[in-house]
């Protein structure tokens, strides 16, 4: 093969992306230098940050540029390799990009075990969403046993280890997701105390029902009328970790927030928290999810796009909320 193929970003989107944003194109298999491997991406991982990536506003990190590709997590095979820290066929994981081959200086990448878990788990549960639910809910908001705890769309990557994480610690859990099949996905596989669908019309209603002792820790993905509605549930002293507002990605009409006086009046602390600012607690939380998942405490469900060209389709999915789990892209 002498041949990679990419996708790169084509121009940046107004409200939704649509596949015009995005270009599959061909381009000679890159070369490593010294210090650098050449990867053979097996999986690639589609995030809802990547969608912040495509505009050009200030963010907590670069932007994507027109003509590059597209940013993204994936994790591959080592099938050339200039550096003594990894040997041809070790299994890394790292920012690759969309496409099928990538060179990488090897300190940039993670090694990764594939007799524990298959190598797309290390983008989801073992990789970066995993360790980003551990991040939000035990640094940030320190569940206590018999608590309640709240997360936001509970059957995704990040959601679903939030609230086995907190089962783990004796608290009550509560998902908040998208109609019937993931709210039975989060109770009846993932071990929740209880699912809320906010689809079902009755956010308000059926959330007061699933907290009868209001909220201690909610763990927030989406925003908008899901996170007010959270906030009227908060109990004295609760604590707010917000990791992504996904409900206002894709619009020019931001959602303004109605109570924030909850926040006031209960006391609470509300953090928002981009998990690369914290590296120095990735051992410490892959170190409990790799127990937990060796254990079988940990479940999880993936969403496989097959082939690189299916991405876009896939990610625009993703953005919908039409997958159940991780989302990722099967290159080989």
């Amino acid at each position: 093969m002498t041949v990679n193929r990419q996708i790169l970003l084509a121009s940046r989107p107004t409200g939704w992306p649509t596949d015009a944003n995005f270009k599959l194109v061909e381009s000679p298999l890159p070369q490593p230098a010294d210090g650098q491997v050449l990867v053979r991406s097996h999986y690639l991982s589609l995030d809802p940050y990547m969608r912040s990536r495509m505009d050009a506003a200030k963010s907590y990190a670069k932007s994507a540029e027109i003509g590059e590709v597209m940013i993204g997590g994936a994790v591959g095979e080592v099938i050339e390799s200039k550096s003594a820290k990894l040997a041809k066929g070790e299994f890394v994981v790292g920012s690759l990009g969309w496409q099928e081959y990538a060179v990488a200086d090897a300190a940039m990448l993670m090694k990764v075990d594939t007799r524990l878990a298959p190598p797309s788990v290390y983008l989801g549960t073992l990789g970066m969403p995993g360790v980003t639910a551990w991040v939000g809910l035990i640094d940030i908001c320190q569940p206590k046993a018999d608590e309640t705890v709240v997360v936001s769309a509970a059957s995704g990557a990040v959601g679903s280890v939030v609230g086995q994480l907190a089962k783990s610690r004796g608290c009550r859990t509560v998902g908040i997701a998208g109609g019937p099949k993931k709210c039975e996905y989060v109770v009846k596989e993932l071990g929740f105390d209880a699912c809320v669908d906010y689809k079902a019309g009755n956010l308000h209603h059926d959330l007061k029902d699933a907290t009868p002792g209001g909220v201690d820790v909610y763990f927030e993905n989406v925003g908008g009328e899901t996170l007010d509605a959270v906030l009227t549930r908060m109990n004295p002293f609760s604590r707010i970790a917000v990791c992504g507002l996904i409900s206002q990605y894709n619009t020019s009409d931001q959602y303004g927030v109605k109570n924030l006086r909850s926040v006031l009046i209960n006391r609470v602390k509300m953090q928002g928290f981009i998990v690369s600012d914290r590296m120095e607690l990735w051992p410490a939380a892959l170190k409990e999810l790799g127990t937990l998942f060796a254990q079988g405490k940990l479940k999880y469900r993936e969403t496989v796009a097959d082939g690189l060209a299916s991405a876009p389709a896939a990610f625009l999915g993703m953005l919908r909320g039409e997958n159940l789990g991780k989302q990722v892209v099967k290159l080989v």
